[in-house]
Formats: C-alpha cells, sequence, structure tokens
C-alpha cells in the first residue's frame, strides 16, 4: 500500500456521501468523528510526523449514531489505511539497514504468540466471571488454531480475516481484552513480514 491509500480514502470522505449511510435502526460510525479522525491520518501519512502509526489506526473507534457511515464500509478503509502505515515503516526499516532487527522483531513477536497459543484447549486466556459474559471459547479457540498453523506452518491466513474475526458471547467466556490484544498482536506481526 501507498499514499494512494491513504489519499483515496480521504477522497472518499471529502464528500457528503463518502461512506453509506446506515439506514433503519442500524446505528453507524459517527461521521464528524470519522471524517477527523481520516483527515488526520491523512495529514500524518503525508507529512510522515509519525504522530499516527498502523496501530493507532488499528485501535481507532467512534461513536455509534443513527444516521452514522456503515460501519463495514469505514471498517474496511481503516484496513487499507492500516496497511499502509505498516508498509511504510516496514519499507523504512528496510531502506535504513534495519530488515534483520525487522524481521528477528516479528519473529520474537510471533513467538511469544505462538508461547500464549500452546497453552491447553479452552485454557488459553483469562475467563470471565461466573455471572459475566465473554468471548465464546471455542470459537476463539479455533481463531487461535488457525493463528497457531500460520505463524508455524505457513497456512494461509489473511489480516481480513483476523481483523472481521467476531465471536458470539457466552457466560464464564475467555476475557474480550485478552483476546483482543492477541489479535493485535498477530496482525501486526502479520503486517510486519507482508
Amino acid at each position: 500500500m501507498t499514499t494512494d491509500a491513504v489519499k483515496q480514502t480521504d477522497t472518499q470522505t471529502a464528500g457528503a456521501s463518502s461512506f453509506r449511510i446506515a439506514t433503519g435502526r442500524e446505528r453507524g460510525y459517527h461521521r464528524a468523528a470519522v471524517d477527523t479522525f481520516l483527515a488526520a491520518a491523512r495529514e500524518s501519512f503525508e507529512s510522515d510526523s509519525g504522530e499516527l502509526s498502523a496501530e493507532d489506526v488499528r485501535i481507532a473507534s467512534f461513536p455509534l449514531v443513527k444516521g452514522g457511515y456503515a460501519i463495514g464500509d469505514v471498517d474496511a478503509a481503516l484496513g487499507r489505511i492500516e496497511d499502509a502505515f505498516a508498509a511504510r515503516r516496514r519499507e523504512e526499516a528496510i531502506r535504513d539497514g534495519r530488515a534483520e532487527e525487522w524481521v528477528l522483531r516479528a519473529r520474537a513477536e510471533a513467538q511469544v504468540i505462538l508461547d500464549h497459543l500452546a497453552r491447553p484447549r479452552r485454557q488459553r486466556f483469562a475467563r470471565a466471571g461466573f455471572l459475566s459474559f465473554g468471548y465464546r471459547v471455542d470459537e476463539v479457540d479455533h481463531v487461535a488454531n488457525r493463528i497457531v498453523r500460520f505463524l508455524r506452518d505457513g497456512d494461509a491466513l489473511s489480516v481480513e480475516q483476523l481483523r472481521s474475526a467476531a465471536f458470539r458471547m457466552q457466560r464464564h467466556g475467555y476475557r474480550e481484552e485478552q483476546v483482543d490484544a492477541l489479535l493485535d498482536a498477530a496482525i501486526e506481526v502479520m503486517l510486519a513480514v507482508r
């Protein structure tokens, strides 16, 4: 990805119909918040100021409102922008002669993920309380197994598949924040070696 991805997304946000608007009972992302964030992302990318990173884009969140931008459209645009920021950092590391350091760091992060996911099935993450809800254990374990096969065996898995992973809720399920943090770490490793 290059500057074109960020410019294309920013161009989309320039007009009133940049993204589809959520209709009916659907809620969408607050339009002004999205437009402001995307403008800041474009400015940061073009000036290479370092004010925003791929991680900042990945964790961006917006209030949900009636008449907001369709969530899927915005999330897809954010994914392209995150890819562009990550690609720039990777290219800079290679250009500056830090490719080996970049690869070693990605390998170390991948090993941390593999070590965490080596825990027994149904025990990979802390659980929500008995009366609290968390992510459904079997669904998270399925995605975790795919991550392991990707990192260990080179099986196919895309960043988009991890970004769109969604889990149903269950009582005493896995704690959401731990699962989300691991998914973010896996995405970061995937973007580093892409």
